[in-house]
C-alpha cells in the first residue's frame, strides 16, 4: 500500500503535460495512512514483557541503591565510633607518657633514691683492661638524719 504511483503510470504520464502543475496539490485523505502508525492490539501485548522487565529492573536498581546507602551509612557510623575511640586511647597514652617523663626526671629518681635509703656516690673509679685500677676508690659517705 504505497502512496506513489506503480512504473506503467509514471511511463504514460511523461508524454503529457500534468494538469496539476502549478496548481495546488490534492489533498489525499489522512486516515488510511495513519491508521498503519497506530498499534494493534497485538504490538500492546508484545510490548508487555517490556514494560515489565524495565519496571523489574528500575525495581532491582533502586533496591540495590537503597541497600547501598545502608551499608555506607553503617560503615560512617562505625568508622566516627571507631575514630572517637582512638582520640581516647591517644588522650591516654599520652596522659601515660607524661607520668612516665614525671617518674624518670632527674630530681624525682633523686627523690625517690633517698626515699629507698640511698646515698649519692663519691668520685668513681674504673678498671682498665689489664685489671688495675683507675682513680681511687671510696666508700659512699653514711647517709645523715638531715637526708631522710
Amino acid at each position: 500500500m504505497t502512496d506513489q504511483p506503480d512504473q506503467s503510470d509514471r511511463s504514460a504520464r511523461r508524454g503529457r503535460p500534468d494538469p496539476t502543475r502549478g496548481a495546488a496539490p490534492a489533498r489525499r485523505p489522512r486516515a488510511p495512512r495513519l491508521a498503519g502508525l497506530l498499534p494493534t492490539g497485538s504490538a500492546t501485548a508484545a510490548r508487555t514483557p517490556f514494560v515489565l522487565l524495565v519496571v523489574v529492573l528500575l525495581a532491582v536498581g533502586l533496591l540495590g541503591l537503597l541497600f547501598l546507602n545502608a551499608s555506607l551509612n553503617q560503615g560512617s557510623f562505625e568508622l566516627s565510633e571507631l575514630r572517637r575511640e582512638t582520640q581516647e586511647l591517644t588522650d591516654e597514652q599520652q596522659e601515660l607518657q607524661a607520668e612516665v617523663d614525671g617518674y624518670s626526671a632527674p630530681d624525682a629518681l633523686a627523690e625517690r633514691a633517698r626515699e629507698l635509703g640511698m646515698v649519692p656516690g663519691g668520685p668513681p673509679a674504673f678498671l682498665a683492661p689489664d685489671g688495675s685500677v683507675l682513680g681511687e676508690p671510696e666508700p659512699a659517705p653514711e647517709p645523715t638524719p638531715e637526708d631522710d
